[in-house]
């Protein structure tokens, strides 16, 4: 697996570097060589923020984690992607015993034999969403009291979400076909 570390308001020394990647390699048995993972290391005040992100196949692991020392925020960020990792493949195993569909993904190497909980849809809502613009839709949002707001966008026509983040900013995803 491939890495790109970045740091932000942070210099990523030599030895964070080199602490980072050798916690990464745990990873490895998980990924083939062409899976990049783009780590972010962020100090804001005195809390350290590392994020790291794997893409692969159409689908994104993501693990945020936050801490008073980057060394030890770095193991439980592995840990989270690990444990994603895990429930992905028993997922995509799961669908394969229903559906006969194949179980494997070229970005994994090997199988997992970890049980996982199925998920299970506890309600369903539908709603009539009317055109806005991002800012409109924040609105609605912080109306309703909820951390996001689907919404149509008026210019593009498309449906997008709008979200509150940790940081009391705001965010944008604005979905795309691959």
């Amino acid at each position: 697996m491939k890495h790109k570390i970045n740091g932000k308001n942070i210099e990523v020394t030599a030895a964070l570097e080199n602490a980072v990647i050798e916690k990464l390699v745990k990873l490895d048995k998980y990924f083939n060589d062409n899976v990049e993972a783009q780590v972010t290391l962020i100090v804001e005040k005195l809390i350290h923020v590392i994020e790291i992100t794997i893409p692969f196949n159409g689908s994104v692991l993501r693990a945020e984690v936050e801490g008073k020392n980057m060394y030890n925020i770095i193991d439980d960020a592995v840990a989270v992607i690990e444990k994603q990792v895990n429930k992905f493949k028993n997922k995509l195993r799961s669908k394969h015993r229903n559906n006969h569909a194949p179980s494997f993904t070229p970005a994994f190497m090997h199988q997992s034999d970890e049980a996982e909980d199925a998920i299970k849809i506890d309600r369903i809502k539908k709603f009539a969403i009317k055109p806005m613009d991002a800012e409109e839709a924040v609105m609605q949002m912080e109306l309703v009291g909820h951390n996001f707001f689907v919404y149509l966008d008026a210019q593009t026509e498309e449906v997008n979400v709008v979200y509150k983040r940790r940081n009391g900013t705001y965010g944008l995803i604005e979905p795309t076909l691959n």
